[in-house]
């Protein structure tokens, strides 16, 4: 059980991918202008590497280690090519908005990079759960960068959740406040590299509070302890 809630702990916020290893940018700045096409490609990539994690768990023992690297890229592509063909079929409009960045999903690092680091070293149920934890981590990010420039740029949150959940989702959106001239700061590339950073920053300066406050609590213990002793 220790061992999940490290995963847990790894996925979520001290190995995030795209936080703290800096993995995924290209989609994590390019199409995190909503919500809604930040949730669905967070959740596209979380299926592919919960998918490709298990698979590479599984068929572990007969890949050569000389071409592992390729047997796992064939994995991911397939996995990609289900979720694109299962988005093309019943979100077709999302799938269009988010356009060629769905295939791009291969090229994710941090789907190769679980798949050579753990998935291949580990039972398949430890595999899986380090797939869901760390696509959660990375879906979370885009939900959090998409949430934070919708309402930068346009005012609202949630818009065209119909696109992802159905028609009855339109009753989800939420205007803030109105604009008039959409803020293409946000809602543009450099906007989600600045909306990034901020996010990067106050997780280290969080990182860093904590670190600051375990350090002083050992200070008092050890005082105590030496104080205990004399």
């Amino acid at each position: 059980m220790s061992e999940f809630k490290e995963l847990t702990r790894q996925g979520l916020w001290e190995n995030n991918p795209a936080l703290v290893q800096l993995l995924g940018l290209c989609p994590l700045l390019a199409v995190t202008a909503s919500v809604t096409n930040a949730l669905g490609l967070g959740l596209a990539t979380l299926f592919v590497l919960m998918g490709s994690n298990i698979t590479v768990s599984l068929v572990r023992q007969w890949v050569p280690s000389e071409i592992r690297i390729p047997v796992f890229v064939m994995v991911i592509a397939t996995f990609v090519t289900i979720i694109q063909l299962l988005m093309n079929a019943y979100v077709y409009e999302l799938y269009q908005s988010l356009g060629i960045f769905i295939p791009l999903i291969v090229t994710n690092c941090a789907i190769i990079g679980r798949a050579e680091a753990y998935a291949s070293k580990n039972p398949w149920q430890k595999a899986a759960f380090d797939g869901f934890m760390m696509g959660l981590g990375f879906a979370l990010v885009l939900v959090l960068l998409g949430g934070m420039r919708e309402v930068i740029g346009n005012g609202t949150l949630f818009d065209g959740a119909e696109l992802l959940l159905g028609d009855w989702a339109a009753q989800l959106r939420i205007e803030l406040f109105e604009v008039n001239y959409p803020l293409l700061l946000a809602i543009l590339p450099p906007g989600a590299f600045i909306g990034l950073g901020f996010i990067i920053a106050g997780k280290n300066w969080i990182d860093a509070k904590r670190a600051a406050k375990a350090e002083k609590v050992e200070k008092t213990v050890t005082r105590a302890r030496v104080t205990a002793e004399s």
